[in-house]
């Protein structure tokens, strides 16, 4: 426990490796208490945080402008700290494969600037066995140093989620594991200086790797039996909303909802528990299952907007259509992994170039991400077919007058209604075509 002492007596300092979405709140949350270092590798990104623009949102500029810890980019100031927190990304490569290559890096980062006495603790969602087979053997050869005997390696997973502003990372229940007892109280001692509900000491650090991948392919699942009872419903012209109000007056009736499930953690996490489970000769059933539908959702709606345009009698190489929303959930400016890009690929494959607007997101990211040119709500007037692919609460607070004004008044408005937002009978009632899952 020397290194927690030495660390709340600012003796020694933390370094949080990776910030974006996860790293950049637990930089700014442990500054209040500790000596901290908040390392990227891009310097665009530090500079923005020195300046105190924070661009992922979570913080808010004001926070980030009072925060004390030290952003940088330079690796050789890792070298000042004598504990490490991993948190970068572990996307998908081509096939659904676990892409690896930055917490690979990341480690050899770390590596270099570890001393005796040392702990590093890892929050990138992984599958089970990596943090020991893949991340303690770089920090070993990196360093000459021997876990056990030289460091000590922690693994308490992220659970941030991403623009609520009600379950933060102070709020949400850390779970915590270590390589031995010491290693565990040390990861537990320190996360308690933050997470305000406290921790949860799992037995292990594959426990702890375990019980985060599950999280997420329990959530992926429940939505995909929700979407498939979508397709289902349709086939039957059921309104599976009224379906789900009524069902859920069951006590024990869990209340999710169809939807596009992207982002950086429902959408990928389950590949990684079925990339493991494969590696253990066990083939993944369910949760591939779930997979399968969840991925193949937008290019699902984007086929009954064609359906439905046709029926209405929308020349779709001239008509304008609008693509409200380009983030991965609602109030949120993440736009990593989003379906709603599976959407209008779709539309495009049939010859559509729809105007794609979203209040939250950054021009320049869409542009980068996908090639994008959002376009302003103003300019969203005279169209003939509007998709709310993402319900923003700026969209659900437009009313249906305001909602009409973006229509041409002489033609069919077709309103897909991708997660229910708006009600079905009023929308009928004031002349849309309306479609939702």
């Amino acid at each position: 426990m020397e290194l927690y002492e030495n660390m709340l007596d600012r003796v020694d300092k933390l370094a949080v490796v990776g910030l974006g979405y996860v790293g950049l709140p637990l930089a700014v949350a442990f500054s209040k208490r500790l000596d901290v270092i908040g390392f990227d590798l891009s310097e665009a990104k530090v500079s923005q945080y020195r300046s105190g623009f924070d661009a992922t949102g979570e913080i808010g500029d004001a926070l980030l402008a009072g925060c004390a810890a030290d952003f940088t980019s330079e690796p050789d100031k890792l070298k000042e700290a004598r504990c490490f927190i991993v948190a970068v990304p572990t996307p998908v490569k081509s096939g659904n494969v676990p892409d690896l290559k930055f917490v690979r890096n990341a480690s050899r980062l770390v590596g270099r600037a570890l001393t005796r006495g040392a702990v590093v603790v890892y929050e990138s969602t992984v599958y089970p066995g990596v943090t020991e087979e893949v991340c303690i053997p770089i920090l070993e050869e990196e360093s000459g140093l021997r876990l056990g005997e030289d460091f000590k390696v922690g693994y308490s997973p992220e659970r941030i989620n991403p623009g609520d502003q009600v379950h933060r990372l102070e709020t949400i229940v850390k779970i915590v594991s270590g390589n031995d007892p010491e290693a565990l109280e040390t990861v537990a001692r320190l996360y308690e200086l933050i997470i305000e509900a406290g921790v949860h000491r799992a037995e292990t650090i594959r426990v702890a790797e375990a019980a985060k991948v599950i999280e997420n392919a329990q959530r992926d699942i429940n939505i995909a039996f929700m979407n498939e009872l979508s397709m289902l419903f349709n086939q039957m012209d059921i309104d599976t909303n009224a379906v789900l109000r009524a069902a859920e007056t069951k006590w024990n009736f869990l209340p999710f909802r169809p939807g596009l499930v992207g982002g950086h953690c429902i959408g990928i996490d389950p590949y990684y528990l079925t990339y493991k489970a494969e590696d253990t000769g066990y083939h993944s059933k369910i949760i591939l299952a779930g997979r399968h539908i969840n991925d193949g959702m937008g290019k699902y709606v984007a086929q009954h907007v064609i359906k439905l345009a046709i029926r209405q009698g929308i020349d779709l190489m001239k008509a304008k259509v609008a693509v409200m929303g380009l983030s991965f959930k609602e109030d949120c400016r993440d736009i990593r992994n989003s379906k709603v890009i599976d959407i209008i690929r779709e539309l495009q494959d049939y010859g559509i170039r729809p105007m794609v607007a979203d209040p939250h997101v950054d021009p320049k990211q869409a542009y980068e991400e996908y090639g994008i040119e959002l376009s302003d709500m103003s300019e969203l007037s005279g169209i003939q077919i509007a998709v709310v692919a993402v319900a923003h609460r700026e969209f659900k607070q437009l009313g249906i007058a305001a909602f009409k004004d973006m229509f041409s008044s002489e033609q069919a408005k077709l309103l897909i209604d991708v997660k229910g937002a708006y009600p079905k009978t009023e929308c009928e009632a004031h002349g849309f075509h309306y479609w939702s899952l």
